[in-house]
């Protein structure tokens, strides 16, 4: 089965003053999940969110969490996150040095695993536990800050990975917008993270209606 556009707003763009209503603001524009983006200040240079802000917006939101855990040492988060209300927990290959067993423990706390893969680092670390993963995360700009430019020399790993799994979960996450969308979703990426692009928007809903539609055309539909 081909797999389905997932459309996820980056809450690192929003007002965190008003996560709560920002969150269901994104949902009824149709985001499918919210991504939120954990920087602890060591693994990348800036610091943003905990598990405290995830178990305080789980308790108004029942859609899919995608904790992008940019963190040293991501085996230690694991039970807080899942305790929070965590959906997906998304580490960084280059942040641990045994991804199978890491993915296994993020299985048995009872959330998604998926494995991000930073700019220069080849994708080849995915392939021995592919099929391990739920979703892998491709960069498509530095990890750490929002609001930078879209490196479409990223694109290939998606395409590489389309090729190898064609039923799995490939996320893009960087300067994605209306104006570069077919690129990534032509590659064959379905989970659109958006940040800027969203929440800067005149119309939200159409900001995100305009990704999905680029997934369904290029994805979904492919015989």
């Amino acid at each position: 089965m081909p797999p389905k556009p997932n459309i996820a707003p980056s809450m690192l763009a929003s007002d965190f003053a008003n996560l709560e209503s920002e969150a269901k603001r994104m949902v009824s524009c149709g985001a499918d999940s919210l991504h939120m983006d954990i920087m602890d200040g060591h693994f990348v240079p800036n610091i943003t969110m905990g598990a405290p802000v995830i178990k305080s917006l789980r308790k108004h939101t029942d859609v899919l969490l995608d904790c992008h855990m940019m963190v040293s040492n991501p085996e230690q988060w694991v039970d807080d996150f899942a305790k929070s209300g965590a959906s997906m927990y998304c580490f960084h290959v280059e942040a641990t040095s045994d991804p199978s067993a890491l993915i296994d423990k993020i299985h048995a706390a009872g959330m998604k695993a998926g494995m991000a893969v930073k700019p220069k680092t080849p994708v080849d670390v995915v392939f021995p536990v592919a099929d391990k993963l739920d979703q892998v995360l491709i960069m498509t700009v530095e990890p750490g800050f929002g609001g930078q430019k879209f490196m479409a020399d990223c694109i290939p790993k998606v395409e590489v990975l389309r090729g190898r799994y064609p039923n799995l979960d490939i996320q893009v996450d960087g300067g994605i917008g209306p104006d570069n969308i077919d690129i990534a979703a032509a590659a064959g990426a379905n989970v659109i993270v958006a940040g800027t692009s969203v929440f800067g928007a005149e119309s939200p809903k159409a900001a995100i209606e305009k990704l999905r539609t680029s997934v369904l055309t290029h994805v979904t539909n492919k015989k």
